[in-house]
């Protein structure tokens, strides 16, 4: 069968990121106030245009960088959103991703030229077209590989402990979990380093600081290891 491109539909490829973040205490989105129509105003996750020289991956890292300065983090293709009327000004099929960044490591002079504000997950407002259900999606994948593979250090700071893990995680899957079970999966994992600092906020005694270790840690993250909380 012979293939005429120029009496092909032409249709928009976009890509939208779900930009997760971390402050010790509760699991956060990163979202920017929309300033052009249409919905001029209104929440928004971060997107843009494939352009023509790059492919999906390349397109998500360049809007991630756009909005936050970072390089180089947890980023993962999640689903494409294809409903014939999504997008009101024209047909437009959407990729979406989603990232996993330190919230005290992105670049708060880029969020703020976008109107960018971290919401918290339960809080969030109601977002533009179909987004509400890509911040859905996201959470459910999120939660799915946390489960699955050891991810979402990245939210945490480079030295930790062991209760800001277990928050981490506990805020993530939206479950408490029991502390000497946690301690006893996370390592039998085996990829924690134990520090001899300790981190004297907590209590007077203080708490040992964690470092995880990266060869072992990208070694899990790229196979399947059911942690199971």
């Amino acid at each position: 069968m012979k293939i005429n491109y120029n009496q092909e539909d032409r249709i928009f490829l976009s890509v939208d990121c779900i930009i997760f973040g971390f402050d010790n205490e509760d699991l956060k989105v990163l979202l920017i106030k929309r300033d052009f129509e249409p919905e001029k105003g209104k929440w928004s996750l971060m997107g843009g245009f494939l352009k023509i020289n790059e492919n999906l991956d390349e397109a998500a890292a360049r809007i991630l960088h756009e909005l936050t300065g970072v390089h180089d983090v947890y980023l993962e293709q999640l689903y494409a959103f294809s409903e014939v009327d999504r997008d009101p000004v024209d047909r437009t099929v959407s990729t979406s991703y989603y990232a996993i960044i330190n919230i005290d490591k992105h670049n708060k002079d880029l969020t703020k030229n976008h109107y960018a504000k971290w919401f918290s997950v339960s809080k969030m407002p109601d977002l533009i077209f179909d987004h509400n259900q890509m911040v859905s999606k996201a959470i459910r994948r999120l939660r799915r590989r946390t489960s699955i593979n050891p991810i979402g250090f990245e939210l945490l700071p480079e030295k930790f402990t062991m209760r800001q893990l277990q928050k981490l995680y506990e805020t993530i899957l939206n479950k408490k979990i029991d502390k000497r079970n946690f301690i006893n999966k996370i390592k039998s994992m085996d990829i924690l380093i134990k520090l001899k600092e300790k981190d004297m906020t907590s209590s007077t005694k203080g708490s040992y600081l964690f470092m995880f270790d990266q060869e072992k840690y990208d070694s899990k993250k790229s196979n399947d290891f059911y942690l199971k909380l």
